[in-house]
């Protein structure tokens, strides 16, 4: 028994290798990234404020390195092949600080942990960043923002900001192209608002 059982051992461990082999071969996703918004230099004003900027809420289908595609409004799927090269949430939340510093506008602005004295949060929920290919194909981004007086806790001013780009081109990253320019444009007025309220 033992020896005829041997080389079945062996045969399988064989594949189970050969197995691990193949898993690992595998091709890796594409990753992507968005870019901080371009043109903030036209903003008028300075402000001496300090601004946090906290992580963004956001429903789980959003708060993931993967990249939505909505066939329909009430289905999700995700862009085969690609990443976000970080969880959704806090790669926004680091491009806005960087959208804040390229005005030259502001006196500081940062993440909580960083010792900042605090006046104003731009608090934000990511309600929509996806592609939309029902009856068309086009990038869509909606965040809702909240300009926090850190001062007292009183709100300063709501509003819901969104932008729809339309796909030009084809293949994965004609689809990041375009979300990279609707969040181009979101950024560049949740700034722009911001700035005009502190």
């Amino acid at each position: 028994m033992t020896i005829s059982t041997r080389p079945s051992a062996i045969v399988l461990l064989s594949l189970f290798l050969g197995g691990c082999a193949s898993i690992g071969a595998a091709t890796p996703p594409d990753t992507y990234e968005i870019a901080a918004p371009r043109a903030l230099e036209r903003i008028s004003g300075r402000t001496g404020a300090q601004i946090l900027i906290p992580e963004p809420q956001a429903i789980k289908t959003l708060d993931s390195n993967q990249i939505v595609v909505k066939p329909t409004p009430f289905t999700v799927e995700y862009l085969e092949n690609s990443q976000w090269s970080d969880r959704l949430p806090r790669m926004v939340q680091l491009r806005f600080v960087q959208a804040f510093e390229n005005t030259g506008r502001v006196a500081a602005v940062g993440v909580p942990g960083q010792g900042l004295a605090i006046d104003y949060q731009v608090v934000m929920e990511i309600r929509k960043f996806e592609v939309d290919i029902e009856g068309g194909t086009d990038a869509v981004i909606e965040i809702a923002v909240k300009a926090l007086n850190d001062r007292n806790g009183t709100v300063r001013a709501t509003r819901v900001f969104s932008a729809r780009v339309p796909v030009s081109g084809t293949g994965n990253p004609a689809f990041v192209a375009a979300l990279n320019g609707a969040f181009d444009r979101v950024t560049g007025e949740i700034v722009t608002w911001t700035l005009g309220l502190v």
